[in-house]
């Protein structure tokens, strides 16, 4: 499968992958032909890219484990959350369920195709920012030896961690522009207001209510709503923090648009030590991406290819195959470059149209 920008699709390209709105609702199913009318309306709902069936690249393939569990999460966390918010505690069987499955699901896994041009296409406040927050944590949690019960308990921190922002007026939480000093210092009650409401549950431990409650503070001390610094902020806090910025980053805003994937990256790894806990960003370095597979890009030496493969420990040197030359644009058989041992050769920008692209140096 192949992933293509809504600006450079055809009619008639078959999708290879379910297109969901910000609940995680199917817009279009796999299997779908794309038409004008069907790329028109994903267009007004802010979709930006769509996974297509290609035959050169037919070995890029979705994951369905993946898939499953995710839409598991799905379709029980919207009743969790409410339930819990309005203090009906029987509930919490059925986040404790879809946390299971995340969890079992990652443990099978010595990696996860995270990139930082996939994990979030919407509002930063949804489900499914709270489902990929908790993914990625128990991801990194796997790599920093969590495992078990303590493993589940940080996923379920990660999936509750905005939860206090149920309390918070809507009007502010939806609100359009940049907040005012008065509205900022509200939305910092937030960490503080989840960690009562899983508090009056009293059926959370101790680690989940310190991830929630400290998912805001940072490394440095310059965080809220304690100004914790250091190992003082609970491992959970510190763990969620960089996954909760990873997320919102790579989100659009209408006052601010998305980082691009190589700007993210270089800004979560610009607050190693100051922002973020310098041992979870050598994890986060090794293990989460900057190009999804399938993403077409240029290099250096003017040709352009596909990400069939990613290399932990170097994110910004996939393997890439190349279908097309360089210097006239036209197909060739297919080949592959491995970027981490070709250090010549470097990606210049990700090809999203043919006068569009997103430079990546």
């Amino acid at each position: 499968m192949r992933l293509v920008f809504l600006t450079n699709i055809q009619d008639n390209e078959v999708l290879a992958k379910d297109v969901l709105d910000n609940n995680g609702i199917p817009l279009l199913t796999a299997g779908t032909e794309m038409s004008h009318s069907y790329i028109t309306s994903l267009k007004r709902k802010g979709i930006l890219f769509v996974y297509v069936k290609d035959d050169d690249l037919s070995d890029i393939k979705e994951d369905i484990k993946l898939k499953e569990a995710k839409q598991h999460a799905i379709e029980t966390l919207p009743e969790a959350f409410n339930c819990i918010a309005s203090k009906d505690y029987m509930a919490t069987s059925k986040l404790i369920e879809s946390i299971d499955v995340l969890v079992n699901y990652i443990e099978e896994q010595d990696n996860i195709n995270t990139s930082l041009y996939e994990v979030m296409l919407y509002d930063d406040y949804t489900y499914i920012h709270s489902i990929d927050t908790a993914m990625m944590a128990i991801f990194l949690g796997k790599k920093l030896g969590l495992e078990g019960k303590e493993l589940r308990e940080l996923g379920i921190s990660a999936l509750l961690h905005d939860i206090g922002k149920t309390q918070i007026p809507h009007e502010i939480i939806s609100k359009k522009s940049k907040l005012s000093d008065e509205e900022f210092e509200l939305i910092k009650e937030h960490p503080t207001l989840g960690k009562k409401i899983l508090e009056e549950a009293q059926c959370f431990s101790h680690k989940i209510l310190a991830g929630v409650a400290h998912h805001h503070e940072r490394y440095d001390g310059s965080g809220y709503p304690y100004g914790l610094r250091g190992k003082y902020i609970s491992e959970f806090g510190r763990i969620i923090s960089i996954c909760d910025v990873f997320t919102a980053v790579t989100a659009n805003r209408s006052y601010r648009s998305r980082y691009e994937p190589n700007e993210a990256y270089e800004l979560m790894l610009s607050g190693s030590g100051t922002l973020f806990d310098p041992k979870i960003i050598e994890v986060f370095k090794r293990y989460v991406f900057i190009y999804p597979l399938g993403s077409c890009v240029r290099l250096s030496n003017s040709q352009e290819g596909y990400i069939v493969k990613q290399n932990p420990d170097f994110p910004d040197k996939p393997i890439v195959r190349i279908l097309f030359d360089g210097k006239e644009d036209t197909e060739s058989k297919p080949y592959e470059i491995d970027l981490s041992k070709s250090t010549n050769i470097i990606i210049t920008s990700i090809v999203t149209g043919k006068d569009d692209e997103l430079i990546a140096q």
